[in-house]
């Protein structure tokens, strides 16, 4: 008898576990288990990182069938795929000039500096030395000796004193 109570409970959890899932609307393919923030669908297994570049998921189906879930579980690839056809590109439009990011340096060093002076960035309190890629062209910093970068709290690059 107690075995046959547990088989019960087991079977009513998966019935209701089966129940909680949404039912994917009519316009979306057959094998979709979510509707991500931009209007496209996804078909991962699993909610997280299901519409990762996205901008998230609006809407959860989970599992399409059973049969699908297994699929899909024991898949080691999560695909997305959009039912929206990708924007062309503006044949006439010039092509935009590429923007800097914060890993790549100012073009030109600020003047000054010279032997023995060390360019301290000043917003995140470290110090380059000369030849440094970042010598002299930090956004924010001044020239001084590596004594007084020191004396002041400043830090070496990746902790690297000057030579």
């Amino acid at each position: 008898m107690r075995i046959s109570m547990r088989s019960m409970l087991f079977v009513a959890g998966l019935v209701g576990s089966a129940v909680c899932f949404a039912q994917a609307p009519a316009g979306a393919p057959a094998n979709a288990t979510g509707l991500c923030n931009d209007g496209s669908y996804t078909t991962s297994a699993s909610k997280k990182g299901a519409c990762s570049k996205h901008q998230g998921v609006k809407e959860w189906y989970g599992a399409a069938s059973a049969s699908g879930a297994a699929g899909a579980a024991g898949s080691s690839q999560a695909a997305t795929k959009s039912t929206a056809p990708a924007p062309a590109p503006a044949a006439s439009a010039p092509a935009a000039p590429a923007a800097k990011t914060a890993s790549e340096p100012m073009a030109a060093a600020a003047p000054g500096g010279g032997p023995g002076q060390v360019w301290v960035n000043t917003k995140s309190k470290v110090y380059h030395c000369q030849g440094d890629r970042w010598y002299g062209k930090t956004k924010e910093g001044e020239y001084m000796t590596e004594a007084q970068a020191s004396a002041k709290g400043f830090r070496p690059d990746h902790g690297k004193a000057c030579k």
